[in-house]
């Protein structure tokens, strides 16, 4: 996975219902993770245009690297590995309290800025890039 400075940090606790038949967390709730903690970025970022224009979710990756059982606690960072001209591409580390800290899953997502009403991508504005590397 490619290296980013996380943005942000969201701690979620692992519910047992989590868990399938196989004792252990879902490939699936991974993707819940990575969505609390992205729109937890969306909202310290404002990830919209001046005119409108928001997010929609393009493409997904995860690397399960360790299996996470029922209890522990998550740490999911985020923040961002590239921008393009209408996307940016967010890294994803999720951390666990019963591994002791260790990376149990990285991923990336593409996120692209989408006019709802027309159907189509559109740039990041100046202003929306400089709240997304922190310039603003």
């Amino acid at each position: 996975m490619p290296a980013f400075t996380p943005a942000l940090t969201v701690r979620v606790p692992v519910a047992w219902g989590d868990m399938d038949a196989f004792q252990h967390v879902n490939n699936t709730v991974y993707l819940r993770w990575f969505e609390t903690a992205r729109i937890d970025w969306f909202a310290r970022v404002e990830f919209q245009s001046a005119g409108g224009a928001g997010p929609i979710l393009a493409r997904t990756e995860i690397d399960y690297r360790l299996p996470v059982t029922w209890p522990d606690t998550i740490d999911v960072a985020v923040g961002v590995v590239a921008l393009g001209r209408s996307s940016a591409t967010l890294g994803y580390r999720v951390t666990s309290e019963k591994w002791e800290g260790a990376i149990v899953a990285e991923g990336l997502t593409v996120i692209v800025l989408f006019d709802y009403g027309t159907k189509q991508s559109v740039p990041l504005d100046d202003a929306l890039r400089a709240r997304v590397t922190g310039g603003a």
